[in-house]
């Protein structure tokens, strides 16, 4: 069952299900909260309350907010503050946050913002830290080229085809439902207004989470699939994430043959790095 969260600017929906300290997970770039169907259920049974959140504009969250960043546009900091919003309203925390993507760069800001409400975090795949394009990878690295031309082409032309051609490279292996959740999504990001609200994400940059990394105090860790088609060399991005936080509070996690989305690929081995961090960290 939808349940919404009424915070200042608009509604956030959310699932939630299991009992016990919060963690809280939030997708990527024109994606649903539902794209963590298979691996809530493996983190609640193990003894948490989990959160699922769509960001504001995707899925059943509402649309037209205004941005911190004072134009038409969904940044990691906007992210950051309607999380926030999320776990002062459940009255529930401190919360563990899991951020995929942008949602990386955001729980990279929720933490270092109010780290009486957030007690780690852990990224999946995320675009934490400004990006160089490299062009001499789209020529060397045929994952990365494969990847970025629809993903270019989506942004470009608005296309929702292209967007769901990027996303067969980046599932490199496919979940049993892979098919079915593509039709919905593509579903929803065809009603009205929503592909709109999916391209104002990208009017924004990591700066604003990449300047927040040494202010982070609680521990994270960075989850990386090692076929990713976003970046030319997943693991040294990973690396450079953890490198760039304070010493000793990051640690690296590689899921292998999985591409930008491996908590929908490998439910399984995903909850095998997020589980021991949680029973570690969250009490």
């Amino acid at each position: 069952m939808t349940e919404y969260i009424d915070i200042d600017g608009g509604r956030i929906a959310y699932d939630e299900v299991g009992t016990g300290p919060l963690v809280v997970l939030s997708h990527g770039i024109g994606d649903r909260r539902q794209a963590y169907r298979t691996l809530a259920p493996l983190i609640a049974a193990a003894g948490y309350r989990v959160v699922s959140a769509d960001l504001r504009g995707h899925g059943d969250s509402s649309m037209e907010w205004a941005s911190v960043t004072g134009k038409a546009a969904i940044s990691r900091t906007d992210i950051a503050n309607d999380l926030l919003a999320v776990i002062r309203e459940l009255n529930a925390g401190p919360a563990i946050v899991v951020g995929h993507s942008i949602s990386g760069g955001a729980a990279t800001i929720a933490a270092a913002q109010s780290p009486e409400l957030v007690r780690g975090i852990v990224e999946i795949n995320p675009f934490t830290l400004v990006q160089k394009f490299d062009l001499g990878a789209l020529f060397t690295v045929s994952r990365f080229r494969r990847g970025m031309v629809p993903l270019m082409g989506a942004m470009i032309f608005k296309s929702v085809g292209q967007w769901l051609k990027y996303l067969n490279v980046a599932y490199p292996s496919k979940p049993a439902d892979y098919d079915e959740y593509m039709s919905a999504l593509a579903a929803k990001l065809r009603e009205p207004g929503r592909m709109a609200e999916f391209m104002k994400t990208g009017k924004s940059t990591p700066a604003d989470a990449q300047a927040q990394l040494p202010n982070v105090t609680q521990p994270a860790l960075i989850i990386m699939g090692t076929e990713d088609p976003d970046f030319p060399n997943p693991r040294a991005e990973g690396q450079a994430v953890v490198d760039a936080l304070p010493a000793g509070l990051g640690s690296l996690g590689l899921i292998e043959g999985t591409g930008h989305y491996p908590h929908a690929e490998a439910a399984d081995r995903t909850a095998d790095l997020i589980l021991p961090f949680l029973k570690e960290h969250h009490a």
